[in-house]
């Protein structure tokens, strides 16, 4: 087996002619970095016009591997080798690496090359910028030395590793599907406990309920509203600010965040952030709801999010649970417009209706509550934890298989999942 430095078998961030051929109003796929995972979770149905994203985009077409390039994106080995795209071209984050093999290796091998353990830890070794905001160079992967096998090898190894990561993958969506029963299950929790003492909540209240405008619940100093409308590029050592797809993904942490300059954040100042705000996805997963951890203090917000700041009369886990209720989330739901973009503007969210007890059966009622989706919340974590033994293990047999530490001819996948079962 020989050593190859990368840049002798792909190109590495190389142009794409088949980007220039098209009329500017094509649409070809999009790729923003939440829609970037390996295997069947790549969301390609995104579309773009050519003239949207003729400048400021990565570009790339089928057969290409994309390698995030930005912490901690990178270090969770979401590389994929892209296909199926519009017309066989695509554009995308500018924090994706484009490598496009060449003769000598195989896309798939190409794949699991840079999948590896011992990839990964080099190139975060390699890392430059601050905290937090750090990228792989692309020097890096051109100099990346690849123990390269004969083809045919490559391709056997590739195969091995299709079909064990395959059932890898299956694992995974078993995991995902007992994590949604799980929330199913947690929501009807809600429903019934906070919404016992209100019968059919879409009749007649309890003489001590009312139906509560959201904004009549809310610190009135610090009113319901969305934050910055054009944040511009990442800056590293700028503020942190929080999207609509970061509640989504419980991204709500200062390495996970982008940021926008402090010059454009100081405009925004009535949006800021403070620990124990709630704020909810007001574009594309609408009603996702999180708590600003402490730490994010002094962040602000996107448009695609909006603040909710809880009144001191209120109890703030009560109201959190009882926005993630069925009768909150239909509310919400009912109120959301746009066909591409899908949303809710902030007045119609100021007053959606709460069905609202006094503060001493808010307490109780998160009491119980608490107390009784805690099952939940511990199987949840089971499932996160055994998500994270399993991801653990696909990347150790994909490091042992294209290093060559055993004979993938002779090798069984049969143990590579024991003990992730939920």
């Amino acid at each position: 087996m020989t050593t190859v430095r990368l840049r002798h078998l792909a190109q590495v961030n190389p142009l794409t002619p088949a980007f220039d051929r098209l009329s500017d109003g094509d649409e070809l796929t999009f790729l923003p970095m939440e829609a970037v995972w390996p295997g069947s979770r790549l969301d390609t149905t995104r579309r773009r016009t050519k003239a949207s994203v003729a400048t400021g985009y990565t570009r790339f077409q089928d057969g290409d591997v994309l390698v995030p390039k930005i912490t901690p994106t990178f270090e969770a080995g979401r590389s994929v080798l892209i296909s199926g795209l519009l017309g066989g071209v695509g554009t995308g984050t500018t924090e994706l690496h484009v490598v496009r093999p060449g003769p000598q290796i195989d896309p798939r091998f190409l794949l699991y090359a840079v999948s590896t353990h011992s990839f990964l830890k080099l190139g975060q070794a390699e890392m430059y910028g601050v905290a937090g905001q750090q990228r792989v160079p692309d020097t890096f992967l051109r100099d990346l030395p690849v123990a390269l096998p004969p083809l045919e090898e490559q391709r056997r190894i590739a195969d091995f590793l299709d079909a064990e990561t395959a059932r890898m993958s299956t694992l995974r969506d078993s995991l995902h599907r007992f994590d949604r029963d799980v929330r199913e299950r947690e929501r009807a929790v809600l429903a019934t406990q906070l919404n016992a003492d209100a019968h059919n909540v879409w009749d007649e209240l309890p003489s001590d309920w009312r139906w509560t405008p959201l904004m009549h619940l809310t610190d009135p100093l610090r009113q319901i509203m969305y934050g910055i409308v054009l944040p511009g590029p990442n800056v590293p050592e700028g503020v942190p600010i929080v999207k609509g797809g970061d509640v989504a993904a419980n991204r709500l942490s200062p390495k996970s965040l982008n940021r926008t300059t402090r010059e454009i954040e100081a405009g925004y100042a009535r949006s800021r952030l403070r620990g124990g705000d709630l704020v909810i996805a007001i574009r594309g997963s609408v009603g996702e709801l999180a708590v600003v951890p402490d730490e994010l203090t002094g962040a602000n917000l996107t448009q695609d999010a909006a603040r909710i700041s809880v009144d001191t009369s209120v109890h703030a886990r009560w109201l959190r649970l009882v926005l993630e209720s069925p009768v909150m989330t239909h509310q919400i739901q009912r109120r959301v417009t746009g066909a591409t973009i899908k949303g809710i503007n902030i007045w119609d969210l100021k007053r959606v209706l709460v069905p609202t007890p006094g503060k001493a059966t808010q307490v109780a009622l998160a009491r119980t509550v608490s107390r009784a989706i805690q099952t939940h919340e511990d199987l949840r974590s089971r499932v996160a934890r055994h998500e994270r033994l399993l991801a653990e293990r696909r990347q150790s047999l994909i490091t042992a298989a294209v290093t060559g530490q055993f004979d993938v001819s002779t090798a069984s996948g049969r143990n590579v999942t024991d003990g992730v079962t939920p």
